[in-house]
Formats: C-alpha cells, structure tokens, sequence
C-alpha cells in the first residue's frame, strides 16, 4: 500500500503541480574526496559582514559574455560529449558567448571556494550558478546573490505555480528552480544480484569496503533518519540527528563505508571501487547509457529526499542582464523537455511534458522522470535548519567526514 501523500508543503507543491524529468547531476572527474581545508570553510558558522555587500554594475550591454557555474552531467550534450545543443542554441540565437564551466561537486566545497569573495561583493568567476535550496537559502539571507528583474524573464510564468513561493524566497526574487531530483539507493546488478530495498542493506556485511555515500549532508544523513523512523520534513531535534550520524559514524569506522565524495561518487561505481552507494537516480540513467545497464536505483522502502537546485545569480556577477535572459530561455517548454530528456530530473517547467511527447512519449511516463502521486509520496525535504541548527548538524556531519 503507498504511503499517505506527505504534509510537507514542497512535496505537496510536486504532487499538484509538477511538471517534471528525472535528474542526473553526473559525476566530476576530479572529486577524489573532500580536503580537510574545504570542509573547515563549509563546517563554518553560516554568518557575514554586519554591512551586505551592493550588487555590481550590469555590463551586459558592453560585453557579451558569461559563464556559467553547474553541477556535471546537468545540461543535455551532443554524442561527442563536448556541445550542449539547447546552449549552442542560445549562444546563436543572442550572440551572447556562454562559458559552462561543471565547477560544482557539492554544494560546500563549492561554498568553500567564493564565500570570501561574495562576501566582499566581488565577482568570482561565475554569472550564474546552479545550488541546492538550503544552500540558496544561506546565500540569500547573507545577501550574496542579485534581485532578479522579473521583467525579463518572462517565462518565469511558465514555473510550476506552487513552487513560486519558498520559505526562503517567497516569490521567487532570487532564485528559479534549474532542475529537482530524488536521492536513493543504487547497485551494480552483477555484482549484488539480489539488488537492495533499505538503507539498512547497504550495511550488509557481504558489502564491507564496498558502500559509497554522498558528501551532501541533507541527502546521507536523511535517507538515514528516515531508515530510523523520522519525517525529515517535519520537526525532529538532536536525539534524531544524533541517532543518524551514530550510525553513519559506525559504519564509517567499521569499514563498511568506503567512499565519501559529491559528484565524483559515479567514478567509483565506474570502477567497481563501490558496488552500492546513496545516489542521486537521475545519474544511474546516465550512466548506464554510457557504460551498459550495470546499475539499478531505487527509492528505499523507508523514503528517499527530495530536493531542487536553483539559478541564481551571485552578487558580484556584471552580466545580470545576460544571466536573466539565459534563464529565460531556459524556462521554455520545449527547451526544458530537450534538457529533461537527457539529464532526467525534474523539471520545474509547466508544459515540459507535454513537449516531451513529441521527443520521447516514453519518457513522459517513466516515473523517474514525471513522477505520480504515489512515487512522491516515498519522499521527503529534509526541513529547513536555523542558523544555529545548521553550524552544529554540518560540523558534526563534517567531523565523521574528517575522520574517515
């Protein structure tokens, strides 16, 4: 029987509204782990200067460049690998030169690199960049991004209405949703032939030295707390959190967990380094095209997280315009189902589906893509954490993710 629709208001929001494509941020090869240094910069106390830093001027009439900042794998490519045909489009239709940089691993580390320079209101490097709600949520009220024009872009009206107000953006002045997805579970199929439905099974002694878990905090630690019985989406405390980091330390210290990594997690499973791992499902799609059907994923029977990764624009960006008319672009139907049908997550664009028909009517029905009632309903959104919550949950999460 499926679970009751949950309560949390994101998810209630997807169930009503959602237009939606699976998801796959593929891996960096680089990602061999996170630096000590890094994760010091990331486990800091979310705060800034007592004076915001001012939005730098728009320079997009006189120069037509930009560059944009994105997680790997998370924009359709040619079969050689190196165009993204919807960009290429873009760049020919406005003369605007975009440089896609995949300079996102997870959403710390890349915290970790510009949070010096955002904070002095300079630019760093990047005009545009796609990061995951709490982290958008921290920019914001830091004041470390630029207020969008919503008069240029207006496709935003294409949004998926319920999700144009967010506790930490109500009515969308700084942030839109690039693409949304589920973290589960996934497998080698020939190596662990019996596949895996909990997260309790990735602790399977038979998978000792072989475990791979996501660096993102929200994703490990909540698949984990939901494993414990907890609603990630509702109100939970210490002993909660606690239970959950308990147990991922042990299996950290036991060996069971060998991998700790953002984006570059893909690699080992590449490699057979792990046979199993937490994941984001929009990357198995991906990789088994790439490399064969090896690998399976799944929602665990105890629920999965659910998540979205936002535009935004940093403060000390000078192509404000430019960025603005990017993600314009983006926010048509047709565009963002050619995007959908090839990362596979979830498009926050209304009538993507629809134009999905005429590119691939299979994947306007796999669930994993446009997902139904019953699929949302196994996920949960690892609620918002305060300030205070936040700088002790990541430094105890950060602490394992030292030791390991």
């Amino acid at each position: 029987m499926a679970r009751p629709i949950p309560t949390d208001p994101m998810i209630q929001r997807l169930i009503q509204n959602a237009r939606a494509a699976q998801f796959s941020r593929r891996s960096v090869l680089q990602g061999v782990g996170i630096g000590a240094a890094a994760l010091t910069l990331a486990a800091c106390s979310p705060g800034g200067p007592a004076g915001k830093p001012t939005a730098a001027p728009d320079k997009s009439a006189t120069d037509k460049t930009l560059r944009w900042d994105n997680w790997a794998a998370y924009l359709d490519e040619d079969d050689s690998g190196k165009r993204h045909p919807t960009l290429d489009a873009f760049q020919k239709q406005t003369g605007i030169t975009v440089k896609y940089d995949v300079a996102v691993d997870d959403n710390n580390t890349y915290y970790g690199k510009v949070k010096d320079q955002l904070a002095l209101g300079q630019d760093i490097g990047a005009d545009v960049v796609c990061l995951t709600d709490w982290m958008v949520s921290r920019m914001i009220n830091l004041g470390y991004v630029q207020q969008f024009d919503l008069s240029k872009i207006p496709n935003a009206k294409n949004l998926t209405p319920d999700l144009k107000n967010v506790d930490f953006d109500p009515g969308r002045k700084k942030s839109l949703p690039w693409q949304g997805g589920f973290a589960g579970i996934c497998w080698n199929k020939e190596k662990v032939p019996g596949g895996l439905k909990s997260v309790n099974d990735l602790w399977d002694k038979s998978l000792k030295g072989r475990v791979g878990v996501l660096s993102e905090m929200r994703d490990t630690i909540g698949l984990i707390m939901l494993q414990q019985g907890v609603d990630i989406s509702t109100k939970w405390g210490d002993s909660q959190f606690n239970a959950a980091i308990d147990e991922f330390k042990k299996q950290v210290n036991d060996g069971q967990i060998r991998n700790i990594k953002g984006n570059a997690y893909l690699e080992d499973l590449k490699s057979e380094d792990t046979l199993a791992a937490i994941c984001w499902s929009g990357d198995i799609t991906v990789i088994n095209a790439e490399a064969g059907d090896k690998w399976e994923f799944a929602i665990p029977t105890a629920g999965g997280t659910l998540w979205n990764d936002n535009f935004l624009i940093p403060i000390g960006s000078q192509k404000k315009s430019a960025a603005e008319e990017l993600i314009n672009y983006y926010y048509q139907p047709e565009v963002a189902a050619e995007v959908a049908a090839w990362v596979n997550y979830i498009t926050p664009v209304v009538g993507a589906k629809e134009a999905m028909q005429n590119i691939d009517p299979a994947l306007a029905e796999n669930q994993l893509i446009f997902p139904n009632e019953e699929t949302l309903s196994k996920a949960r959104v690892f609620r918002t954490l305060s300030s205070a919550e936040e700088s002790k949950y990541n430094a105890a999460f950060q602490a394992v993710l030292l030791g390991s």
